[in-house]
């Protein structure tokens, strides 16, 4: 894989491998790829987790190139583009800007075009499916909006009623971040889709979620405002 002359800086390592930014002082680096990009190794994964890394990482591959493809000019700045996945190591674009607990965004412009974004990606067959997570929104530097960590996303070929079920479930979780920082501007239709989740998400919290809870903090180590993403939130 080619590295070009960058400078590499650590971010954080986890479960799922160690995660570095690399930064390039050519304007046009000799390996084609942007001046700043993300790089996670997933063969720095413990073993017994080093296989779901794997996966998962994959899977964000295949579904961010997905995005490219169907949703060409919002690639690199609204949503990563993927640079290389070989070896179990994937590369993308960085994008500059802070998570959404970190930045607190109030402007209504900011959750206006964040709505139109995630509509778009539905509108691609695209569902992101782990929303619920602030760090995987950004405030960009120009205070535009971008998704992040595809980790569990899903591409569909057709849009049956799997797909309007996550969508339904992103657009949800979505709408509770704009209740938290922008609770004056939620429409009527809003208000109605935060107060009725779906079956699966209420059989989810009653059942599964506690479980999930204990593996993410008790196993993985990670705060509630954290993942497997590209920001280092410690």
């Amino acid at each position: 894989m080619a590295q070009g002359d960058r400078d590499w800086t650590h971010l954080k390592s986890d479960l799922f491998g160690r995660v570095e930014q690399g930064h390039s002082t050519e304007a046009e680096p000799s390996d084609a790829w942007p001046v700043d990009v993300v790089r996670r190794d997933t063969r720095r994964a413990p073993w017994w987790t080093r296989a779901l890394a794997h996966y998962l990482a994959g899977r964000e591959a295949k579904c961010l190139r997905a995005m490219e493809a169907r949703m060409p000019n919002l690639a690199g700045h609204s949503f990563p583009r993927v640079c290389a996945w070989k070896g179990g190591v994937l590369v993308r674009s960085w994008i500059a800007g802070e998570p959404m607990q970190m930045a607190k965004p109030t402007a209504a412009i900011y959750h206006h075009e964040l709505l139109c974004l995630l509509a778009r990606l539905h509108r691609n067959g695209i569902a992101h499916n782990d929303l619920a997570k602030e760090p995987n929104f950004l405030v960009r530097e120009d205070g535009k909006p971008a998704i992040i960590d595809l980790q569990l996303g899903r591409v569909f070929q057709r849009r049956g009623a799997f797909f309007r079920l996550l969508a339904r479930e992103d657009l949800r979780h979505l709408l509770k971040h704009k209740r938290t920082y922008l609770p004056q501007n939620l429409s009527l239709r809003e208000k109605d889709i935060l107060s009725k989740p779906s079956f699966p998400a209420r059989l989810w919290r009653r059942t599964g979620k506690k479980v999930y809870l204990w593996i993410t903090r008790s196993v993985f180590g990670w705060s509630d405002r954290e993942g497997a993403g590209d920001r280092n939130l410690r």
